[in-house]
């Protein structure tokens, strides 16, 4: 019913106009069509009157006898029932007769002017009147003028009845127009209807002939995609939960992916095996590639393949360099590659972090690209696609690849694993087409990451600049409406992915009051319960923006000096690196600016920057989180930050501020948080000041509002996704095989 009403109602609202417009029109053009037949008839009346009207001037009569036999003609003529009146005037303009209904404003013309016939309409209080005057002539001679009089009411009544017709006619056309719409409207919404429902299924998209698809193949692809994601999503959902959860990656597993295989690869592994003085201690690294993807493979139980780094961890692993990690609850397996020392350092401090890291960043550092480097690059990526052959207990595992040190990998996988779903997903920015040119490796790397089944970035800016980056290097089909790229083999998707932390952070279980935190740091840095705390988490990294975080700092004392005691910030920067000449450098610069603000501005029992170069565990970074007023930061250019994230998430008090640079991914998402450009000396030294005076409720709306995102948008929900993108594009895959098997059965017996 709502549909038809659809139909219906605008049809119906369109023909009332239509009649609004045509019916005045049609009445004008009745009334003129019946004003000239009526000026025919008075031609006609005058015309047959006129023969006898002379013979009755002519005649050669008394005056009163002709007056009278004048006056009994045209009382024979007024029986007409149209004819309202009628008049006589002799040559001079004398009225002769004249009927007692003739309008007292239509009078005899002057004798001395033209005499032509004439009519027109006048108003009388009974109704309309047509008025005619035709001169009465006879060989020559004008004997006068005949004034005949019509009555107009039956036009008017005529007039009605014709615009009732109309009406009636508008209706039935709009009656008979609206059921014929209706009822094709209907039909074809079926058949709409079960030709999407045929696509979401999965059904007849391998059939190009037929009509029903060629007219719905343009919105299929994103019809299905919105479909599945919305369906899965309901599904996968923890009802009595707010946001996603380890459970919802175990259900999508189990009944998106039947269970199917789940491989990590990254350089860098979750947990590394160190020798001490005690014995073998397990250390968490400082990354944020780690931090998101723990808590997914811890829920997912697959297998992390990655550089087995540290110094005992060939001793903690079997016999197939294998080792079953949390090692206080195993949940999955790491699976260690090991890297000579002239490897690690052409791959991974050459050409990965040397070449493409600056490359990407776009932060003033000129990238070295080596061909040594790069050999060594390509020798790394052939041993980790060997490892994943090696692990892969099918022929069609999932592989989430990790990062910029693996760019050659999904091809290398895709060669020997043709039907493997490869998601690859790039942590860190991708920069335009221009500055990516520099590295002259460009069209491998392309065709490396083009063996991906779906290509993932944090901002929607990486996936266009990545686009633009192969359309104009590689002869590749770019499809910008699907946002996906056809290279050789299958099409390779552009997602945006944001990563997030996981929520709650396994960190902060074990974590005291913020009130203790405040206290305890404070104690161990040695300032007093007044002092205002500000923090940064960071490696020590060029792209970090700490140098400018302290230039801030520093500005921020020169313009306020009241602040000079009441304001510290701890710097905790995680060493990263140290083997490469441009990290050493900042780390020299970074301390040498401590120092030169400490003495500047410090005094006895005050350090205004408590710069800590050490690794810090998870436990001690969140301690520092809630013990701080505010955290910086200023990331010069960043793929998302989950420090901004983190900071957020461990203020379970809702207070404090967080000041973030432009130039991360985590400020298209945190809007609440103050939004800077780290290279405005000057904004973030504004920043600090309004964040160090920012109202309690203030604090709390910002805060709540962020924690609120990051809840909803954490990693589980991140993984998910790309698991359930997995899962679509291997249903689709199974469903086209299906599809064939027939037309080859039916090949062979032709």
């Amino acid at each position: 019913m709502r549909l038809a009403l659809r139909f219906v109602i605008p049809l119906a609202i369109a023909l009332g106009a239509m009649a609004y417009v045509v019916v005045p029109l049609v009445d004008e053009l009745t009334l003129r069509w019946f004003v000239r037949d009526l000026d025919i008839r008075s031609k006609l009346v005058a015309s047959a009157v006129q023969e006898p009207l002379v013979e009755l001037l002519t005649d050669k009569v008394r005056d009163k006898v002709r007056l009278q036999r004048t006056q009994a003609f045209f009382t024979r003529i007024l029986r007409d029932e149209r004819l309202f009146a009628a008049g006589f005037c002799d040559a001079n303009g004398v009225s002769v007769y004249r009927a007692t209904t003739l309008p007292a404003d239509v009078v005899c013309g002057p004798a001395s002017g033209p005499h032509e016939e004439w009519s027109r309409v006048i108003q009388h209080p009974s109704g309309p009147l047509h008025v005619a005057s035709s001169p009465i002539v006879s060989d020559g001679q004008r004997f006068g003028e005949l004034l005949i009089v019509h009555d107009m009411s039956f036009i008017e009544r005529r007039s009605a009845d014709t615009k009732k017709y109309l009406v009636y006619l508008f209706a039935a056309i709009g009656g008979v127009i609206a059921l014929i719409t209706v009822i094709i409207a209907e039909l074809s919404w079926r058949g709409w209807m079960s030709g999407i429902k045929a696509l979401i299924r999965g059904q007849s998209l391998a059939l190009p002939a037929d009509p029903k698809v060629r007219e719905l193949r343009p919105i299929a692809q994103d019809l299905e995609r919105m479909v599945r994601e919305l369906e899965a999503e309901r599904r996968m959902r923890d009802e009595s939960q707010i946001s996603w959860a380890p459970e919802s990656l175990r259900r999508i597993l189990r009944e998106d992916l039947n269970g199917d295989e789940i491989m990590i690869v990254s350089n860098r592994e979750p947990y590394i095996h160190v020798r001490r003085e005690g014995g073998i201690e397990v250390r968490r690294p400082a990354s944020g590639l780690v931090t998101a993807l723990e808590p997914v493979m811890r829920a997912c139980s697959g297998t992390w393949i990655a550089h087995g780094s540290g110094d005992a961890d060939r001793d903690t692993v079997d016999a197939h360099d294998r080792v079953a990690v949390p090692p206080e609850n195993p949940a999955y397996r790491i699976r260690r590659v090991w890297l000579g020392k002239e490897e690690e350092a052409g791959y991974y401090y050459g050409f990965a972090n040397e070449g493409l890291w600056p490359l990407c960043h776009i932060a003033h550092t000129r990238p070295v690209f080596r061909a040594s480097d790069w050999e060594h690059y390509r020798a790394v990526n052939r041993r980790f696609a060997q490892a994943v052959v090696d692990e892969s207990r099918t022929d069609n595992p999932i592989v989430l690849v990790q990062d910029y040190h693996f760019a050659l990998l999904p091809r290398m996988i895709r060669e020997r694993l043709p039907r493997a779903t490869i998601i690859t997903f790039w942590h860190i920015p991708w920069p335009n087409p221009e500055a990516f040119g520099v590295c002259p490796w460009r069209n491998e790397l392309l065709d490396g990451l083009l063996g991906s089944s779906i290509l993932g970035f944090h901002t929607q800016f990486h996936c266009n600049n990545f686009l633009d980056t192969v359309d104009r290097t590689l002869e590749a089909r770019v499809d910008r409406e699907s946002s996906s790229i056809h290279y050789g083999g299958d099409p390779t998707e552009v997602r945006r992915y944001p990563i997030s932390i996981e929520w709650p952070p396994e960190a902060l279980a074990g974590q005291a009051p913020v009130a203790e935190c405040r206290a305890e740091v404070r104690r161990q840095l040695g300032l007093g319960p007044h002092v205002m705390l500000g923090v940064g988490v960071d490696r020590l990294d060029y792209t970090k923006g700490i140098l400018e975080r302290f230039a801030a700092i520093e500005r921020l004392f020169e313009l306020e000096p009241d602040w000079v005691g009441r304001f510290a910030f701890l710097q905790v920067a995680a060493p990263s690196r140290g083997s490469i000449e441009e990290y050493q450098s900042l780390d020299a610069r970074v301390r040498a600016a401590a120092q030169r603000i400490n003495a500047r501005f410090g005094a006895p029992g005050y350090e205004p920057i408590a710069l800590r170069i050490e690794h810090h565990d998870a436990q001690r970074v969140y301690a520092c989180y809630r013990a701080a007023d505010l955290c910086f930061v200023s990331s010069l250019h960043d793929g998302m930050n989950l420090v901004a994230k983190e900071y957020v998430a461990a203020h379970d008090d809702e207070r404090g501020v967080l000041i973030l640079s432009q130039f991360t991914g985590a400020a298209r998402e945190l809007s609440e948080a103050l939004i800077v450009n780290p290279y405005d000396t000057e904004q973030c030294a504004a920043a600090l000041r309004l964040a160090l005076a920012m109202p309690p409720d203030e604090q709390r709306e910002r805060m709540r509002s962020m924690r609120s995102l990051i809840q909803e948008f954490n990693v589980y929900r991140w993984a998910g996704r790309m698991l359930l993108d997995a899962a679509r594009m291997r249903n689709r895959r199974r469903v086209a095989g299906s599809r064939e098997a027939p037309r080859v059965v039916g090949l062979r017996r032709a």
